[in-house]
């Protein structure tokens, strides 16, 4: 999406003077922005901008004072406190709870009503109200909730009344215009949610503006929603359309800007169980049509249209109709895609009559959906009589968020479905809290960076951690870009469920091969790469429509941060693997978010896990550093045990029937799977058509013995269910087994793959494939069958280290620089390891003449560390000066005695970040010295980044002296 008639110029990097780095936006201008473009296109009408939770509050700060009441009514407690104000707790299940607080003592405002919660009866539940004292007690199965008379404060253990959930450090307070909890937070405590935020997913230590702004940059809110969860085991809901900010902090305050406080609190024994109990309350995921997990093609196709504010002479973009050329050009180059949008809300509009191109598009296996920018009133045709699909809210319409983008969501979703027997398939930039149930939230107005790319993984991962299933962001950006950031960014998004490109507004002069964004329109070697992943895509089908069904039944998302499927990892726990991201139960995916061809710092969790390309297996848990990523290769692992249905290949839903169905099989131990499948379209699935198939395998968790894979039978029925089909089954595994049965019939070996292929049924083992491949076909089958390799071996996995990973920083401290630019700049040498790459350390430039060569920094760990590896990126802002170009590393226990180097060499005069390994040193400081600038430019330093890599160290032993 984009402002109209809001020009953005491309910016030209510098190769002369030092480059001011580029400074984070004030929010209040932005708004101002925003509002006086909508005031101008005449759509100011779509209601208010509502800033973040910054103003200062009005009036004295109030509690509610002591206890002087308390009182029953089924399943609703009432507290009453000296100041008049007044409590309630709902107790709606044993593990969900409502606490609603009114400073005035009436309970009658209540904006949200029904939008947020919309289920909150769950039948009676078994609760008791004891006075206990100093507190009264109210308890469920599941909880006790302790309501301290003096002052009236909050807290929550487990129905032990000894374990804490969550505790208040002191009275909820109150201004006319703000309303603030605060909590305890444990030494170890981890809090993740607030929506789609654009960065890191792991919040301790972190204030989250909980708020609409539209500016869609790094530690921004796209979608916010005023949810968040704990490690101790809860989660919690303000019942609120009014921004708000979260600090994560000791303590931790929790504020929204309205004179009340309303929240629900949901239980549970792992970050799953609270997502689900979450979902329970505010609404499980929607289950999006499976054409919608195919890529989507959004651009503008009426720029003839007098009214577009774009390029009017765009070849082939001049009549609504010209889409289907590009469909066309997409089957021709043999590339999976599912979805145009051929208007762009911005003036484009679309050519009337609409049928025939949705026609059109349809006959060549795309549907077609419509991007506004200024409301629905003409959705009853564009989706009844046309056949329009899909919609895409943008912010000339819902740019005021809250209540007013819910609602407009809510209308588009009623526009599809009460026009046709279609599902909801709406786009949005505007969430909040129960969006998960209506619509894909996307990044925004981005840019085709690296930059941009590497806080896109955690920001898409994260939002599943607020129950937002569906979460994308435009692959390469909407502005700007290259060959080379596009087909790194599309690798990676093929793995989340639904996903989009955005032409149009890309870069002004492109490289050669890149005319736009849509995949099959670049050169090579990048139209092999993109054909490569959205192939993958479409062969995945089965078991990422089945992720989705789990996030639609439990409100567990498909894209998964490392901490859902490893909750007690303390590594996987926080952001140190916020690069990286479960794609369902068994794939790990470690985008490429860098210039390089080597990943470095992929963690594996417990467990075992096999590259995916080559076969070869590791044993968790650890780092994986110096992985080969060239240009087509995604860094991809699959879970030991992993099950992984597959289609055959084909480029759009429906264009073959699954005749036969794959199941690619990583044996270890005992693992199942529980393939989902109904006619991907309609809305029948609601009530209940739709079918399942479980799957169970058990093979060696280490060695030689037998694997097993029993299919169950179909369960369930839907329109098009298939009588029977063929099964095919890729196991990996280390030796040709024995001998291979189905149902204890011999099956024959084959003597070639191609022999194989070309049998109905059989099995072959291929040694050289992806370290061992057993092939087995079982012919058609109609109900429950088990194949048995007997005499076969899993693979060995070899150890991972253990002992190296990447050195927090959080207590890192600046021991000194010998020259720092701060009077022109901030460029202080502290923004060298602020985890921000927007900012950088730079050497003193604006005032006299600047210091000659070498420079050097100076950092203390705050700790002893034995450290291995150093990582350096250099400025990020598109300037040159002050790369480091030869250096030197030394660490050292004193700042001031640092012996010889531990590294030392030269990096390359490119932007892209840079490691060097180390000759292990234990010690507390750091001292990275830069004797060159690596392009030659002057006598400059600069760094974006620096990051470490070790093991801590015990503190130092002095031998106490003679005497």
């Amino acid at each position: 999406m984009r402002l109209p008639s809001i020009r953005r110029s491309r910016r030209v990097p510098l190769s002369g003077r030092p480059r001011t780095p580029r400074r984070r936006r004030l929010r209040g201008p932005g708004a101002a922005l925003l509002a006086a473009a909508l005031t101008v296109t005449g759509l100011a009408a779509a209601g208010p901008l509502v800033g973040p939770a910054t103003a200062a509050p009005s009036g004295a700060t109030a509690t509610a004072g002591d206890v002087t009441g308390f009182t029953r009514s089924g399943n609703t407690f009432t507290v009453t406190a000296s100041s008049g104000a007044r409590a309630r707790v709902v107790i709606a299940r044993a593990d969900i709870f409502r606490l609603w607080l009114s400073p005035d003592g009436t309970f009658a405002d209540d904006p949200a009503g029904s939008d947020l919660a919309v289920t909150t009866d769950f039948g009676s539940v078994p609760a008791t109200g004891t006075d206990a004292g100093p507190y009264y007690r109210i308890s469920t199965g599941s909880l006790s909730i302790r309501v301290n008379k003096s002052p009236l404060r909050f807290s929550v253990y487990r129905a032990d009344n000894t374990t804490p959930v969550w505790q208040e450090t002191r009275p909820t307070s109150w201004t006319g215009s703000r309303t603030t909890q605060y909590l305890a937070r444990g030494a170890d405590e981890q809090f993740y949610g607030t929506g789609l935020r654009l960065g890191e997913w792991a919040l301790r230590d972190k204030t989250v503006p909980v708020a609409v702004d539209n500016k869609w940059r790094e530690n921004d809110n796209a979608s916010p929603a005023p949810f968040y969860m704990s490690t101790n085991g809860y989660g919690v809901m303000r019942n609120t359309w009014a921004p708000g900010s979260y600090g994560f902090n000791a303590p931790t305050t929790l504020t929204h800007d309205e004179k009340r406080f309303d929240a629900w609190y949901f239980t549970g024994d792992s970050p799953k169980s609270v997502l689900d109990a979450y979902t329970d309350v505010s609404g499980k995921p929607f289950m999006a049509p499976m054409w919608g997990f195919e890529l989507g093609n959004a651009d503008c196709f009426n720029a003839s249209n007098p009214d577009y504010q774009g390029d009017h002479n765009r070849p082939r973009h001049q009549h609504t109709p010209d889409v289907v050329g590009y469909a066309a050009d997409a089957r021709a180059a043999d590339m999976p895609s599912g979805w145009f949008l051929p208007n762009d809300g911005y003036g484009c509009g679309y050519t009337a009559p609409l049928k025939p191109t949705v026609d059109a598009l349809r006959a060549k296996g795309f549907q077609t959906g419509l991007w506004t920018s200024t409301g629905l009133g003409s959705i009853a045709d564009e989706v009844g009589t046309a056949g329009s699909r899909a919609v895409k809210t943008d912010v000339a319409w819902i740019g005021s968020g809250y209540k007013y983008a819910f609602d407009g969501v809510r209308q588009a979703v009623d526009g599809i479905e009460k026009n046709s027997d279609a599902r909801r398939f709406v786009w949005t930039v505007d969430g909040w809290a129960g969006t998960q149930r209506n619509a894909v939230v996307w990044t925004g107005d981005t840019h085709g960076t690296w930059d941009d790319m590497r806080w896109h993984v955690p920001a898409i991962t994260g939002a599943g951690l607020s129950g937002l299933n569906y979460a994308a962001g435009d692959i390469d950006g909407i502005f700007g870009g290259s060959p080379q950031t596009y087909t790194r960014d599309l690798q990676w998004k093929a793995f989340t469920p639904a996903f989009m490109t955005m032409s149009g507004w890309g870069a002004a002069n492109p490289s050669a091969g890149y005319h736009d964004k849509q995949p099959w329109r670049f050169a090579e070697p990048y139209l092999s790469v993109n054909r490569k992943y959205l192939q993958l895509k479409m062969r995945l089908m089965p078991y990422l429509y089945t992720m989705s069904r789990v996030a639609h039944e439990t409100g567990v998302p498909s894209t998964r941060a490392m901490v859902l499927e490893y909750p007690d990892d303390p590594v996987a726990r926080g952001n140190a693997t916020s690069g990286q991201f479960m794609a369902g139960d068994s794939l790990l995916v470690a985008p490429v978010v860098s210039d390089t061809t080597v990943r470095d710092g992929i963690y594996l969790p417990a467990g075992t896990w096999t590259d995916y390309w080559t076969g070869r297996t590791y044993a968790g848990p650890g780092r994986l550093d110096g992985y080969r990523a060239p240009l087509d290769t995604l860094p991809l692992f699959v879970k030991g045990g992993g099950i992984v249905p597959m289609w055959p290949q084909m480029n759009h839903t429906g264009e073959k029937p699954v005749s036969t169905l794959t199941y690619d099989i990583h044996p270890r131990g005992a693992s199942s799977f529980s393939l989902y499948e109904d006619d991907g379209r309609t809305r029948a699935h609601e009530s209940g058509a739709y079918a399942r198939q479980r799957v169970d395998v058990t093979a060696p968790t280490s060695g030689t013995g037998t694997v097993t894979v029993s299919v169950g039978a179909p369960t369930g029925s839907y329109a098009g269910k298939p009588a029977s089909r063929g099964y095919e089954f890729t196991l990996h595994v280390a030796s040709a087994p024995a001998s291979l049965t189905v149902d204890g019939t011999a099956v024959p070996r084959l003597t070639s793959k191609a022999a194989y292929d070309a049998a109905p049924s059989g099995w072959f083992f291929d040694p050289a494939d992806r370290a061992g491949i057993l092939w087995a076909k079982t012919g058609t089958k109609t109900g429950a069958f088990t194949v048995s390799a007997a005499g076969t071996a899993v693979p060995a996995a070899e150890p991972l280290p253990s002992s190296s990973a990447p050195i927090d920083r959080a207590g890192w401290s600046l021991a000194g620089a010998d020259s720092q630019e701060t009077a022109a700049e901030n460029g202080a040498a502290a923004r060298a390891f602020d985890a921000n790459p927007a900012t950088m350390w730079h050497t003193a430039w604006s005032t006299g003449t600047p210091a000659a060569l070498p420079h050097e920094i100076r950092i203390d760990l705050g700790a002893r560390y034995t450290v291995d590896g150093l990582g350096y990126l250099p400025r990020q802002d598109g300037g040159v000066n002050g790369r480091i170009g030869a250096y030197e590393v030394h660490v050292s226990d004193t700042p001031t005695d640092w012996g010889a180097p531990v590294a030392s060499g030269t990096f390359a005069d490119t932007a892209a970040a840079k490691t060097a390994a180390l000759s292990p040193k234990t010690g507390r400081y750091l001292r990275l010295r830069a004797l060159t600038e690596a392009g030659g430019r002057g006598p400059w330093t600069s760094a974006a980044e620096i990051t470490l890599t070790g093991r801590p160290a015990a503190a130092p032993t002095y031998a106490a002296p003679d005497r």
